[in-house]
């Protein structure tokens, strides 16, 4: 097993105060499967990360909520990545930035397509549907709505699948059937296994059937420790234990020619259970002025104004918030790059995302305690652009 020393990324930074912009193009989630799949031959992909040297086989290991800046806090519960991180000859991993809003569905949706989020249309955890009117859901496909039209664009794992490259998912059977698979991690052929031990073991066989193989492989219950307990809690650290074995135990099965790649989806961030750390809209009339909609999540909200009422919420919201959030016009977002390259957006998205967006940059959230009940209760949180919730690792095994 060797590993490849990579540069770290260089947002650029917004004139909206000093947040920084996801590296789409040179250093985010959806440069990934592009750039390994364009080294695998496959056509009409560009490969942005050229330090990642060609193999015939890859394999992408995604765990769910492991962050750059939460592994690198935790050497002595992840040694074997923590391997990865360092060696005699300096760093061997690298972050990768995971997209705005750093959200599950949001980077799942980037990973597989190779698409910033104004392309691929899932900007955010719940998003207005302009069709309807109504927030739509994007992690539970709720209210449901034709995935397809959702999101029309094919695979990086189809297009493989097209060119002859043996593709495969290997993740929990509950996911085989989910709009957000279909429209976003499919193509060749699905495995389901209940435990992270037969993933492992089956993503490491489905490497070794095909003389090139494209494999994707996923681990959820490390973010759901975060989201019930906090990074900085003991279930997490547990958690965090068992990740580090299971990259390990799959690094070990590796077959000839293949390189391994462990990343993430976003980072985490506990907030505090006090007034001041959790600004619950439910109960600010102040923030509620104006507003039809809330969207997104604690710390990345869409805020959807009442007709002609647009410019009215984003005085008030940058006046109550603007020392903890980046506050931002949709029109100032996309400008600035929040969901891809300026002028990327495609049509079908832009009414997607809020007329107003909040992206905290202090350690605290907009809960909604009425409307958002279970949100509202979690300890750990993500979705804006700090380096804790936005910057994942990009750690590479190669056989």
């Amino acid at each position: 097993m060797t590993h490849s020393a990579w540069p770290e990324p260089e947002p650029a930074l917004l004139d909206l105060g000093t947040a920084p912009v996801p590296a789409y193009g040179t250093g985010s989630l959806a440069d990934l499967l592009p750039t390994l799949a364009a080294g695998q031959g496959v056509p009409d992909l560009t490969a942005s990360l050229p330090e990642l040297t060609p193999a015939d086989r890859n394999c992408v290991f995604l765990v769910d909520g492991l962050g750059w800046e939460q592994l690198k806090d935790h050497p002595a519960e992840a040694p074997f990545l923590t391997s990865l991180l360092a060696s005699s000859r300096g760093d061997t991993g690298r972050p990768l930035t995971a997209g705005f809003p750093a959200t599950t569905a949001t980077s799942l949706a980037s990973v597989g397509t190779g698409l910033a989020p104004a392309r691929h249309g899932l900007p955010g955890y719940t998003v207005r549907d302009p069709e309807t009117g109504a927030l739509m859901n994007q992690l539970r496909w709720r209210p449901w709505t034709d995935p397809h039209a959702w999101q029309p664009y094919p695979t990086v794992f189809q297009l493989a699948d097209a060119a002859g490259i043996a593709t495969s998912q290997v993740s929990s059977p509950d996911f085989q059937h989910t709009p957000l698979t279909k429209i976003a991690l499919s193509g060749g052929t699905f495995h389901g296994r209940l435990t992270g031990e037969d993933r492992m073991d089956l993503a490491a066989a489905q490497l070794a059937c095909a003389d090139r193989a494209l494999v994707y492989t996923y681990y959820s219950e490390l973010d759901g420790a975060g989201h019930r307990f906090g990074v900085r809690s003991d279930d997490w650290r547990g958690q965090l234990m068992r990740v580090d074995r299971l990259a390990q135990r799959l690094a070990e099965q590796l077959p000839a020619r293949t390189a391994l790649y462990i990343t993430a989806d976003h980072g985490m961030v506990d907030i505090a259970f006090d007034e001041e750390s959790r600004i619950d809209f439910d109960e600010d009339w102040e923030l509620r002025a104006g507003v039809a909609l809330l969207g997104g999540e604690g710390r990345a909200r869409h805020v959807y104004a009442v007709p002609g009422a647009e410019a009215d919420v984003l005085a008030c919201w940058r006046e109550v918030l603007g020392d903890r959030f980046w506050v931002a016009s949709r029109e100032e977002a996309l400008a600035a790059g929040w969901f891809g390259a300026p002028g990327e957006c495609d049509e079908r998205v832009t009414g997607r995302i809020g007329d107003v967006l909040a992206a905290a940059h202090a350690d605290v959230a907009i809960t909604a305690s009425i409307r958002e009940p279970n949100e509202s209760a979690m300890t750990g949180m993500h979705g804006s652009m700090v380096p804790a919730e936005q910057l994942v690792p990009l750690l590479q095994v190669r056989s």
